[in-house]
């Protein structure tokens, strides 16, 4: 239900045992008979064995995988561009470097937001709990009741349990098209995750188109299947309608320079490999170029996020002493005048 960073760690692995073995030289039945034997985890094993059954009934790789449950879209268009162009090793390779980084930048996450998460619990529990059961001031039915003290902490704290869950749920990567599409969408509003998205996804779009076409697959063939293995929907759906401008003669770059979706910087390299005739050599400076960037942008997020809701709880929890003190005094100087 929840893919964690221990999952992502052992898909990374997975596809880093095959880019090895198929970078030897070795077939892909032979090397996933060889991880089967020795997987990264114990829920590797059913579906590998799937895969090869699949394999020895005469069906590619690409097809096996379609029928798998587990892989994201992501994953499988970027194995069946590498089926295609010849170069799986290369596939797996990124694949491997893709889950890494996630696997990281999660682990990194998640221990920064420890701290910010007991200051919350450790919040709600003075001033919801303990404070109202303490005060002499306070109302007699609230200040004895704590069972009901502690309810109303739990309830206070729900919406927050829903936030993360909500979050969490959103983030893993086997939604189908229109979810993964409104995330896209709504990322857009957060400068650092959004740019670091889309970067990535150019990245990827880059490394595939630069496969298939080495591989000989035409370009308006490569396209569309590139554009599908960036795992970007914005990207899929801009490509899809290029179809007719392909039809009417029109080059990638006349249309890449059209299209707001690609930075001025893609498009110009792009547009002097494809009049160079070195597009090969300028889809990896692409690719390269881009996952450096997009991978920096989400190391600084994984770091300014948590700060950030740090920082939120610092305010709330100074706000609730100052307003504490502030109601006791008033109290203690009422209590004075009598």
């Amino acid at each position: 239900m929840i893919i964690t960073p221990g999952h992502l760690t052992q898909r990374s692995e997975f596809y880093h045992q095959l880019a090895q073995l198929t970078a030897a030289g070795i077939g892909v039945t032979a090397a996933l008979e060889q991880i089967k034997r020795n997987p990264p985890g114990r829920y590797f094993r059913a579906p590998l064995q799937h895969f090869l059954d699949e394999l020895a009934r005469g069906k590619t790789l690409s097809e096996s995988l379609r029928h798998a449950d587990w892989l994201p879209e992501f994953d499988l268009s970027l194995i069946e561009a590498g089926e295609r162009s010849g170069r799986l090793d290369s596939c797996f390779r990124l694949l491997a470097e893709y889950y890494n980084n996630r696997a990281s930048l999660t682990k990194q996450m998640i221990a920064q937001l420890i701290y910010p998460a007991i200051l919350i619990h450790f919040a709600a529990l003075v001033f919801l709990v303990i404070i109202p059961f303490a005060s002499p001031f306070g109302s007699s039915h609230f200040s004895a009741n704590l069972v009901w003290l502690l309810v109303r902490a739990a309830l206070f704290l729900s919406p927050l349990y829903a936030a993360v869950a909500l979050l969490i749920y959103a983030m893993q990567s086997k939604h189908g098209e229109k979810w993964r599409s409104l995330i896209e969408s709504f990322l857009r509003f957060f400068p650092l995750l959004g740019t670091a998205r889309r970067f990535l996804a150019l990245s990827r779009l880059a490394a595939a188109l630069e496969a298939l076409i080495n591989a000989g697959v035409g370009i308006v063939e490569a396209w569309p299947l590139s554009a599908t293995a960036s795992a970007s929907p914005a990207l899929r759906r801009t490509v899809a309608a290029w179809k007719p401008e392909f039809a009417a003669g029109r080059t990638p770059s006349e249309l890449i320079q059209s299209s707001r979706i690609f930075p001025e910087s893609f498009a110009s390299l792009y547009v002097s490999g494809e009049m160079s005739g070195k597009l090969d050599e300028t889809l990896r400076r692409l690719h390269v170029y881009y996952q450096e960037e997009g991978t920096h942008k989400l190391q600084l997020a994984a770091q300014w996020g948590p700060r950030l809701v740090y920082f939120a709880v610092a305010l709330i929890v100074s706000y609730k002493v100052i307003q504490f003190y502030t109601g006791y005094f008033n109290q203690v100087n009422s209590w004075s005048h009598f």
